[in-house]
């Protein structure tokens, strides 16, 4: 089971919304100052952080400027009893991902915790992916440099071929239609368009395959759509 963590000195706002953040199937720790929940948050593995601002001996400020100090990057949600400016700048300076209000509703507060949760895994993936390199014989892939090479050689292909062939070799073996790699990659779903595809694996065919007749990397599927080869 995912944990979250508490830092909150309210024993009774804290306890309320642990009981919430139970109905969502997480595991939680509390903390009830910030010493000890920086060092709850340095040693354990949590999905979220909800930081209240106002905390005996160490702040919430202090707390989350030493997580981001040692390269914690767990998302953090600052709760502050201030409506202020100067807090909720100074929160996000320091590394916080959101905050929110007190007084709050708990329905507010799960939404929040939501959107925070979903951008980060958006922004986690697209880091991923950015750092992606592919390999598959002599085929070589580096998606952030957006680099394609056979062989040692470098291959130029427009936007939308090198975008295709990431998404095809990204998943080898899976089988997409021509409408699914327009809505994928164009980002569009118009029948009749199904031509785009075919002309743009035609084009990328002749840049990555030595033999367009006897494709090695991307095959048809004959009667659905086109694969890249599985491994």
């Amino acid at each position: 089971m995912e944990k979250a963590l508490i830092i909150e000195d309210d024993k009774d706002i804290s306890e309320l919304i642990a009981i919430h953040l139970a109905d969502m199937a997480l595991e939680v720790d509390k903390a009830y100052d910030g010493q000890d929940g920086l060092m709850k948050a340095l040693n354990n593995h949590y999905r979220f952080i909800l930081l209240d601002i106002r905390l005996p001996l160490l702040d919430g400020f202090e707390v989350c400027k030493r997580l981001r100090m040692e390269k914690n990057n767990t998302p953090v949600l600052m709760i502050t009893s201030k409506s202020e400016e100067i807090d909720k700048v100074l929160g996000l300076e320091i590394g916080a991902d959101d905050y929110i209000s007190k007084p709050f509703g708990i329905r507010e507060l799960l939404a929040r915790i939501k959107a925070v949760l979903r951008r980060t895994e958006q922004h986690t993936a697209a880091k991923d992916q950015e750092e992606l390199e592919l390999r598959y014989d002599q085929l070589y892939i580096n998606v952030g440099m957006r680099i394609v090479e056979i062989a040692g050689e470098r291959i130029e292909l427009s936007p939308k071929e090198f975008d295709l062939l990431v998404h095809l070799a990204s998943n080898p073996g899976k089988t997409y239609s021509r409408m699914q790699l327009l809505n994928q990659v164009w980002g569009y779903e118009f029948e009749g368009f199904e031509h785009t595809v075919n002309s743009h694996i035609n084009r990328l065919r002749s840049k990555v395959e030595k033999d367009m007749s006897k494709p090695e990397y991307i095959l048809t599927t004959w009667g659905v759509g086109y694969k890249f080869r599985e491994s």
